[in-house]
């Protein structure tokens, strides 16, 4: 998985909740998740897979969000060497999500180094824009309706609460080259009603909060009627907390236990 799409931008194909709707307020958060390889659909898939995912989300609607990622995964395939990555990612969205800043950094076990680094600015006509310092100096105007990462994460959120069941949208989080806008498909199922099986979860702070079964699918832009490059699937809480996390990769999937929660103070926002 690149957990950074976590964060992803949406544009409905169902509209979203009503005008006096109770706004989605997301929780400052630190979460720690423990990957394994869950299972494998072809003779390319790895025979052994592990790792972590150390996610970090603080902010308000009136100061922005910044959430930072870490992700660490060892996979052994059938034939050859095990093979390591480690990938780092910060970005910041500001409250009215017309701005974002992404940093991106891939390490593998070759030693060579991949970095992302830029920003993305929207337009009030169905527009956004991005500039990229790395990997190489790029602005490039796109005439695409996108959501970013948190106002991905809050309109889910907003889906669920109003019974919807389907979400199709566009999406920039700053992932690949910083140039990719993915085509997407959330599927949202019926509010959880048993209580949750890791440890890590089971605190006053996410007592009595409404959970849904989440997938969000990711394809090429323009590749609806291919197979997804990824999906993404979890236990979204309504304050924006994930559990039971299910990274496919189409030729395997690696399964991601919250083995580590803590909720971080919450600053007063007026909005």
């Amino acid at each position: 998985m690149n957990y950074a799409r976590l964060a992803s931008g949406f544009l409905f194909a169902a509209m979203v909740g009503a005008a006096h709707a109770q706004p989605v307020t997301l929780a400052p958060h630190r979460a720690v998740y423990d990957l394994k390889l869950l299972s494998t659909a072809s003779d390319k898939a790895p025979s052994a897979a592990t790792g972590r995912i150390a996610f970090d989300f603080s902010g308000n609607a009136c100061e922005g969000y910044v959430q930072s990622l870490r992700q660490t995964t060892e996979i052994q395939p059938d034939e050859g060497p095990t093979r390591l990555s480690d990938m780092k990612s910060t970005t910041f969205e500001d409250g009215d999500a017309k701005n974002f800043r992404f940093r991106l950094e891939t390490r593998s076990d070759t030693g060579r180094a991949e970095n992302v680094d830029g920003k993305a600015a929207k337009s009030g006509d169905d527009s956004f824009s991005v500039s990229l310092s790395k990997p190489r100096l790029l602005k490039v105007d796109l005439a695409r309706t996108v959501l970013f990462p948190t106002e991905h994460m809050k309109h889910i959120i907003e889906a669920a609460r109003a019974g919807k069941t389907i979400v199709q949208a566009k999406v920039y989080d700053g992932s690949e080259t910083g140039e990719k806008v993915y085509d997407t498909t959330t599927i949202i199922g019926r509010p959880i009603a048993a209580a949750p099986t890791e440890e890590a979860a089971k605190i006053p702070q996410l007592q009595g909060l409404r959970r849904w079964p989440v997938a969000v699918s990711y394809f090429e832009e323009g590749g609806k009627d291919a197979s997804p490059s990824y999906v993404l699937s979890f236990d979204l809480y309504e304050n924006g907390v994930s559990r039971a996390l299910k990274l496919d990769y189409g030729s395997f999937v690696l399964s991601g236990e919250m083995t580590k929660l803590e909720m971080l103070p919450v600053k007063n926002c007026a909005k």
